[in-house]
């Protein structure tokens, strides 16, 4: 989750967004390569949000299914749930590519991405619009809504009938490193699924109001349309970013996996130096 999370931050806002603002008609806009660009951010963005689904049914399975738990929450499972969800992600996504046109041609070379104008007035297109909008994030966020509500509900049970045994055996004063665990997992757990629901929210707010009332783009900059627009991507990509700084500051075990990333190129740099 983290890396696709990462991978959303790298296209979408580094190469989609902050490159072609600060660096214009760089190779980066040449229509073939930001089409892939687009195609890139649409596919991790999706891998990111079902990935947060996979990570909280994970928790959900860890805490109220012992049985299931222990076929389930396995570094294998884990792989090939993770395989398929990026697979499917990727095949969603391609359709996108095929919405994308040239803003002008020079010298026989296409420049920038802009929506083909059939993509806006084929009932087709709009309805893959819409599909692509209840598969991400509509469906992604009713399911994390649901899980954490049964989590937090087995939670609540568990923790009062463990207090009550504890209490009676031990006294009231000692700390039970079960539920310390437990709280853990669930402070990690609303921390990444709420920012997700909070952030995404507006962005669903948006589509559903310009699709009910039949909005078509924006008069200027300064039009409320084309800033709320604008603040819902900010927002959706901001997300990812949330995602990844809580696994920075939560997970130890993240923390020493991203420094070996950042080490290795450089020691490899070292070693081809020296030798």
């Amino acid at each position: 989750m983290a890396v696709a999370d990462l991978l959303v931050v790298i296209v979408r806002v580094i190469l989609g967004w902050i490159i072609p603002i600060y660096l214009p008609g760089s190779f980066l806009s040449i229509t073939p390569v930001c089409t892939i660009i687009y195609f890139l951010g649409a596919a991790a963005t999706g891998i990111s949000v079902w990935s947060t689904v996979v990570f909280t049914f994970d928790r959900f399975v860890a805490i109220c299914c012992e049985k299931l738990k222990i076929k389930y929450c396995t570094e294998r499972t884990g792989t090939v749930v993770l395989g398929t969800v990026s697979v499917l992600g990727c095949l969603e996504s391609l359709p996108w590519c095929f919405t994308i046109k040239p803003y002008y041609i020079i010298d026989n070379i296409p420049w920038y991405c802009v929506p083909k104008l059939s993509f806006r007035a084929s009932p087709a297109w709009a309805a893959f619009e819409m599909f692509d909008l209840i598969l991400t994030p509509c469906v992604p966020v009713c399911l994390i809504l649901l899980l954490n509500v049964l989590t937090v509900r087995r939670i609540l049970v568990s923790s009062r009938v463990r207090r009550g045994l504890r209490g009676r055996s031990n006294g009231e004063n000692h700390k039970d490193p079960e539920m310390e665990n437990r709280k853990k997992s669930i402070i990690l757990l609303f921390s990444i699924s709420g920012t997700f629901v909070l952030l995404w929210l507006t962005k669903i707010v948006f589509y559903i109001y310009v699709r009910v009332t039949g909005t078509q783009g924006y008069s200027s900059y300064s039009d409320p349309i084309y800033i709320i627009e604008h603040a819902s991507k900010m927002l959706q990509l901001l997300s990812s970013c949330t995602n990844t700084c809580i696994y920075v500051l939560t997970q130890t075990k993240f923390r020493e996996e991203l420094k070996n990333a950042v080490k290795y190129p450089l020691n490899l740099i070292i070693k081809l130096v020296k030798s």
